[in-house]
């Protein structure tokens, strides 16, 4: 029995781990863990898990996070970019800390701030904050991504990488159950070589790539 990974779309996933009901592959190929498709939650449960979530754009300690992304990408913008806040959540703190900076920033989230008119549009910079865990099917969002960053822009990325496999079935991150996605600098390294990115900054939970014009 294998899967086949729904980033890369490599056939033959080997079995990662078993936590309790919740099996796990890996994909030799792109290097991304994965939930099985079979166990993926439907979207009522993953909103109510993130309706749980207490992340208002006032809070310091909420801001200094996400500063982690800011700070960088903001350092590399130049000035009157225009960007995108994919995935933002129903308190669009990462848009507002860019727009403080200068930069304006649109929001878009499927449940939250579902415009698909911002999808149509081209950005100097996309940021990705918390989001990348939960994705059912990553290959589509990254096909996004490639659309909706102008050649030359930013790809802002924030996710807690898998570094410790022996303590992948403790880590809090997994035990998240929207957290279906769990990512590693070799899969951004495979993203960048195969997609037309330039990988420029990884420190975790950061990753900073560029379009290659």
């Amino acid at each position: 029995m294998s899967e086949a990974c729904r980033l890369c779309g490599h056939r033959d996933c080997a079995a990662f781990a078993s936590v309790g009901e919740r099996h796990y592959w890996r994909c030799p190929h792109c290097s991304l863990t994965f939930l099985g498709a079979a166990q993926l939650p439907d979207r009522q449960a993953e909103k109510q898990q993130y309706d749980l979530h207490e992340n208002h754009p006032d809070d310091p300690g909420y801001r200094r996070f996400l500063d982690q992304l800011a700070r960088p990408l903001g350092e590399r913008l130049t000035r009157g970019a225009q960007g995108l806040d994919f995935g933002c959540g129903p308190g669009p703190a990462l848009a507002r800390l860019m727009a403080e900076r200068g930069f304006a920033t649109r929001v878009y989230d499927p449940l939250y701030a579902d415009d698909q008119r911002v999808l149509r549009q081209r950005y100097d910079f996309v940021t990705c904050t918390e989001v990348l865990e939960h994705l059912h099917w990553p290959e589509r969002e990254w096909a996004t991504f490639a659309r909706l960053v102008r050649p030359g822009g930013w790809l802002g990325l924030m996710t807690r990488w898998l570094i410790d496999d022996a303590h992948f079935p403790h880590w809090h991150y997994r035990r998240d159950p929207t957290h279906v996605c769990f990512w590693q600098p070799r899969t951004f390294q495979w993203l960048a070589q195969r997609q037309g990115w330039e990988l420029v900054e990884m420190n975790n939970p950061v990753a900073l790539l560029r379009r290659r014009a």
